[in-house]
């Protein structure tokens, strides 16, 4: 697990994050995005070295770039006035990675921080890449492109979701499933949507079928991720978190996250080509 789950963080660090953060806002955000290296890669090798203060130290220069993408939300917020449903789920999206800094500190420094186990915070890292950052950065952008109840229900219930596992981990388990339920509720709101609305508009054929691995991995991965929410909370057999790592974590980390921020690039660029 350890191997697989460096593996998926080291994704999330280095392509999706700044992948992802052209598609929010290319301008405003270049000079984030063109720094963004300098944070991710001592992040990115602080994964594989052992537990200590060099460790620590670059998984704190990778902390301080996350904070940094934090920043960008009350200055976002503070130029657009939104709390649209939309705009909600993309602020989420910049403040999330900061808590996967903050938990791979905390992990790296062999600190069991607010009382977490290692390998929680070990998990926490990805969870925050993918669930915190792209999760809501795609709702956003599903929720943009397809009007209706359904979308905007998407763009709230993703950060929603989110921030009550989040806030479970702070409680007790039924918290945490709690959350669960309302992200999967999103996450798959987010996939009938981009199956439905934003697949069907597209006439590329690559583009459709990214949307389409997107879309159908999302509805596998949440249902994983919700046996095993309820299985913690009411004590009966779940999967471990290795072969959730394997099938749960891989599988949101390359079918869903990586084919979502690939599709909606070829989508923004050929919108970009047509203007």
């Amino acid at each position: 697990m350890f191997v697989l789950v460096n593996l998926i963080v080291m994704l999330g660090m280095l392509v999706v994050v700044p992948a992802g953060l052209r598609l929010v806002d290319p301008v405003r955000l270049a000079p984030v995005r063109r720094m963004w290296p300098l944070f991710a890669v001592p992040g990115a090798v602080a994964l594989w070295l052992p537990r200590g203060a060099v460790a620590t130290t670059l998984a704190v220069v990778y902390a301080l770039g996350t904070l940094l993408l934090a920043a960008q939300a009350p200055r976002r917020l503070v130029r657009t006035r939104s709390l649209a449903p939309a705009e909600v789920a993309v602020l989420t999206a910049l403040a999330a990675p900061s808590v996967a800094g903050l938990a791979l500190v905390a992990e790296r420094a062999g600190y069991e921080l607010f009382g977490f186990t290692l390998p929680i915070l070990a998990l926490t890292v990805p969870h925050f890449h993918f669930a915190g950052f792209t999760a809501a950065l795609v709702a956003g952008l599903v929720c943009g492109a397809a009007a209706g109840g359904l979308a905007r229900f998407a763009a709230l219930s993703v950060p929603l979701g989110t921030l009550t596992v989040l806030a479970g981990y702070f409680v007790d388990d039924w918290a945490e499933l709690a959350g669960a339920l309302v992200l999967t509720a999103g996450m798959w709101a987010v996939a009938l949507l981009t199956w439905r609305d934003v697949r069907g508009a597209e006439r590329d054929p690559y583009t459709r079928a990214l949307l389409a691995v997107s879309a159908a991995v999302l509805v596998a991965t949440m249902l994983l991720a919700l046996s095993w929410a309820v299985g913690q909370a009411a004590d009966i057999p779940h999967p471990g978190l290795t072969w959730m790592a394997a099938t749960h974590g891989l599988g949101n980390a390359l079918g869903f996250a990586l084919c979502s921020v690939l599709a909606w690039r070829r989508i923004k660029d050929m919108k970009e080509s047509a203007a």
